[in-house]
């Protein structure tokens, strides 16, 4: 559950230029953390991956399409008063790192009223992408999502999603309303933030003592896994040449989740994770290519 963004990745090659012109790639692809995830845990061996996501109305068509060529089936939502969720991304050519510029348009209006617990029927983990803890709303539809998914048994995952936002949002906050939650997926400056702790080994240790499995991204580094108070595994990533970091911390997810519901350890499946981000950082954009 969570978020579709119309993405709009532009690469440019040095600093950019104040008040004037930079030269850039640029291209338009489909993202959103929610819908990246989705799409990477299709490709790295889920069957039957569902996504639940508003959209503005007129995108919903190109959106649903695009999910459906990478083998997920979208539960989308047109939304006629709010187009679809908008980044614009600027990434380093030198350094493949991105920073982003983001209207949440219609991810920001979804509600209760959006859920089902029929949404649950016949499905083993929700995903819950924390861009929807960050409005009122979309907030209150991840807090009954949780709670229909406890009261069925279905374990639920979190990626924080962003250090900006959650700051914005604040860290006691972000804790009370993940409580609960059986798996935790920050990346490393998430996870610092979260604790307040510098080094993200001891920021997973901690977060581990509220989320029984945490896995933290490192980038480049890999990643590491913390399970109830203490890191149980550090996972190098695969070397590769770097194109565009976007979407690399979705990969992870939908690589690890994958792994773990065909019943792999939280170490295993890391390393499925990093392999997934290994090869999303390849291509431009957030989404593995299509089938």
């Amino acid at each position: 559950m969570g978020d579709v963004v119309t993405d709009v990745v532009a690469r440019h090659r040095g600093p950019l230029a104040l008040a004037t012109d930079t030269a850039a790639d640029i291209r338009t692809v489909p993202g959103g953390a929610g819908a990246n995830a989705a799409c990477w845990a299709a490709r790295s061996g889920c069957a039957d991956v569902r996504l639940l996501a508003r959209v503005g109305q007129d995108s919903a068509g190109w959106h649903e399409l695009r999910l459906r060529r990478s083998g997920v089936r979208p539960l989308l939502i047109p939304d006629a008063e709010a187009p679809t969720a908008t980044v614009v991304a600027l990434v380093d050519t030198a350094t493949a790192e991105r920073t982003f510029l983001t209207d949440s348009g219609a991810v920001h209006r979804m509600n209760p009223a959006d859920w089902s617990p029929g949404l649950l029927d016949g499905v083993a983990h929700l995903h819950l992408s924390g861009y929807l803890l960050f409005a009122e709303q979309s907030r209150q539809l991840a807090l009954t999502a949780r709670e229909s998914a406890r009261a069925a048994g279905v374990p639920v995952s979190v990626d924080p999603a962003s250090t900006g936002f959650l700051a914005e949002l604040g860290v006691d906050r972000f804790l009370a309303l993940t409580e609960g939650v059986e798996l935790l997926l920050p990346n490393a400056d998430e996870a610092t933030l979260l604790t307040g702790l510098t080094e993200p080994a001891d920021a997973a240790a901690k977060l581990s003592r509220q989320y029984p499995v945490v896995a933290v991204t490192l980038g480049a580094s890999g990643a590491l896994v913390a399970v109830r108070g203490e890191v149980v595994a550090r996972v190098a990533a695969p070397e590769v040449t770097a194109l565009d970091s976007t979407g690399a911390g979705d990969a992870f997810t939908g690589g690890f989740l994958a792994a773990r519901l065909r019943g792999a350890s939280p170490a295993e499946a890391a390393r499925a994770g990093c392999r997934a981000g290994a090869v999303a950082v390849g291509v431009v954009g957030g989404r593995p290519p299509e089938r």
